[in-house]
């Protein structure tokens, strides 16, 4: 008798943001534990702060209020993607449909 084993390879990239960074040297384990020590909403006030300060504290015409939600979807899905096995377990994940999953990541334009 021949059991089939199923097949566990991944269909997704299934790499971590974290070690994908660390490779980049973008990324230290000292900044890590820096990064887990604040919340995600003082992260992103700093984040936005650091990109003000560029342009001397002024985000004219970028309408930071009604685009946060694409960011926010953006980084939701390179999330789910780095964390799960598979398209449709991103999906699951995410609670979308693997239709709207797909459209969600071409609209991202996010490779996966």
């Amino acid at each position: 008798m021949v059991v089939k084993v199923k097949d566990k390879r991944s269909t997704t990239i299934n790499t971590s943001i974290i070690n994908k960074l660390k490779d980049q040297n973008l990324l230290t384990d000292q900044t890590i534990v820096a990064i887990n020590a604040i919340s995600l909403e003082d992260l992103i006030a700093v984040k936005l702060e650091l990109a003000c300060n560029h342009v001397n504290n002024r985000l004219y015409g970028l309408d930071i209020w009604r685009n946060s939600v694409y960011i926010v979807k953006d980084a939701l899905l390179k999330f789910a993607i780095s964390t799960t096995n598979s398209k449709k377990d991103a999906a699951r994940f995410l609670g979308l449909t693997y239709n709207d999953f797909k459209l969600a990541c071409k609209k991202f334009k996010i490779d996966i």
